[in-house]
C-alpha cells in the first residue's frame, strides 16, 4: 500500500489535524464561490475530500456536492451528512468515473502530489478534465513549497489526546517528507507524509498537457496575488476548453 493508503485512513491522522480551521476553509470557500459567481445549480465534485469538511459546508451554502476520497473510514464518517444534494464514494482520484458532470471540481488543502511519480499527477489532471463539464471551473489549492522548504521545522513534538506526536520534517529527492512517530497504548507507530514540492511551473507544465487553461493565480485563502518569496499557499484557478 502506498503511504498515504494507510495514514490518511488511520484515526491517528485525524488526532494529529483534529485542530484545523474551519472558520478560515469556509471564508476561504465563501471568497472561490463569490470570485466564480457560482450559481446554486452547480455541481460540485470535491477531489480527495477527507472527511468531507468542505463537502459539507458547500451543501449547507445549497450546492448538489459531492466528495470522493481513498480512505474508507473518512467517506464511512462523511456519510453520515448524506441527503439528496451530498454524497460521498471511495474512489481514487487519478481515476475519472463520469464523464463531463461536473460544473466545478474543487481540490483543496494540499491534496495533491503524494504519489512516487510526477506522471501520476497528469492522471489527476486529465481525471478533472474528464469530469468536468465544457467551461467548468477547478481549483486546485497546494502550498508554496518555496516558502515551506525555507522554513522547514526540522522536530517538534505535538500532544494531542495524551498522544506525544514526534515529527521529523526534511526535504529529500524534491519531496517535503515528515516522519511521524508516536506511542499509543504501549504500541509503538510510525507513519510517514511525503508530498511532491511542486512549483508553479510544474503545474503550469501539467495543465499544459490537458485541455484545462489557467485562470487566476492566488496565494493566500483571501485571495491575493501569488508571490513565491511570501504567499502561504499556491492557489490555481482554471476551466475546461
Amino acid at each position: 500500500m502506498e503511504w498515504f493508503e494507510t495514514w490518511f485512513d488511520s484515526e491517528y491522522y485525524h488526532k494529529l489535524y483534529k485542530n484545523r480551521d474551519d472558520k478560515e476553509a469556509e471564508q476561504f470557500l465563501n471568497n472561490l464561490i463569490d470570485h466564480l459567481q457560482l450559481n446554486l445549480e452547480s455541481n460540485i465534485l470535491d477531489l480527495a475530500c477527507g472527511k468531507g469538511r468542505h463537502s459539507i459546508f458547500l451543501n449547507k451554502k445549497g450546492f448538489k456536492t459531492m466528495g470522493i476520497d481513498l480512505s474508507p473510514n473518512s467517506i464511512s464518517w462523511a456519510n453520515k451528512f448524506n441527503n439528496d444534494n451530498l454524497r460521498f464514494e471511495v474512489r481514487d482520484m487519478r481515476e475519472s468515473f463520469c464523464e463531463s458532470e461536473f460544473d466545478a471540481i474543487f481540490n483543496l488543502f494540499t491534496s495533491f502530489g503524494y504519489f512516487e511519480s510526477k506522471t501520476e499527477n497528469l492522471k489527476v489532471l486529465k481525471a478533472i478534465e474528464a469530469m468536468l463539464k465544457d467551461n467548468g471551473v477547478f481549483v486546485i489549492d497546494f502550498m508554496n513549497a518555496n516558502k515551506v522548504i525555507r522554513n522547514l521545522v526540522r522536530e517538534e513534538t505535538q500532544s494531542i489526546d495524551s498522544i506525544n506526536f514526534r515529527l521529523k520534517r526534511s526535504y529529500e529527492n524534491e519531496n517535503i517528507v515528515k516522519n511521524i512517530d508516536f506511542t499509543d497504548k504501549e504500541n509503538d507507530f510510525h507513519f510517514i507524509e511525503k508530498v511532491q514540492a511542486l512549483s508553479l511551473e510544474d503545474f503550469q507544465s501539467l495543465i499544459s498537457q490537458t485541455n484545462l487553461k489557467i485562470d487566476s493565480i492566488f496565494g493566500d485563502y483571501n485571495l491575493n496575488p501569488f508571490d513565491n518569496e511570501v504567499s502561504d499557499r499556491l492557489i490555481i484557478l482554471g476551466r475546461k476548453g
